[in-house]
């Protein structure tokens, strides 16, 4: 894995010094109304005082990986801008996962909503809760694909390095474009991302 990926990307909202750092997300449902779970996960992540999600990709439907004998996915990636480091960014998606009906039985089993912290600007951790960057984000085409939609060129290493991950990454029958996301966003999907 590209141990350079994102570490000095640029933030994807109009700060440039203090204030809120870039983070990437990925989200993703198959049981319950779909749909509904991711844009509720949108919804209570951007409640929150200190993260804003400044952009989301379009929401793609994808065949499981992994443990394949449960339904499709629906999955999708925001930007967040915040103010939390982050150990208490990732707190708060298990959180709400948990309001949400989150429920771990089964290794990458089905779920009602799955948030995975991906990419924190200026962060490297590796403990056992967490792991930044995200280690096995590159190895997944229902990760790469939608964080294609939001990450912009002007980042360039995370753009470089989503963009090499997709031309190497085999299964691409198994991701579909589902819908545009109709999340309320000040920013769209980058123009660049379109391969």
């Amino acid at each position: 894995m590209d141990r350079e990926k994102g570490q000095n990307a640029s933030i994807c909202v109009s700060e440039a010094d203090a204030g809120p750092v870039t983070a990437y997300i990925a989200l993703g449902a198959n049981i319950g109304e779909r749909e509904r779970s991711l844009h509720a996960a949108l919804t209570e992540l951007n409640r929150h005082n200190d993260i804003k999600v400044a952009a989301c990709s379009d929401i793609y439907e994808t065949d499981p990986v992994g443990y394949e004998d449960q339904p499709e996915f629906l999955n999708m990636t925001a930007c967040l801008a915040t103010s939390l480091d982050a150990e208490a960014l990732l707190q708060v998606m298990l959180d709400i996962e948990k309001r949400l009906g989150r429920v771990r039985n089964i290794r990458n089993g089905p779920r009602v909503i799955d948030l995975d912290l991906l990419w924190v600007e200026g962060s490297k951790v590796n403990t056992p809760d967490l792991t930044l960057p995200h280690p096995r984000m590159g190895e997944r085409l229902f990760v790469m694909v939608p964080l294609a939609d939001i990450v912009p060129e002007s980042d360039t290493q995370l753009h470089a390095f989503v963009h090499q991950a997709l031309g190497t990454l085999d299964g691409k029958e198994g991701i579909r474009k589902w819908k545009r996301s109709s999340w309320p966003s000040e920013s769209a999907p980058s123009a660049s991302s379109g391969d």
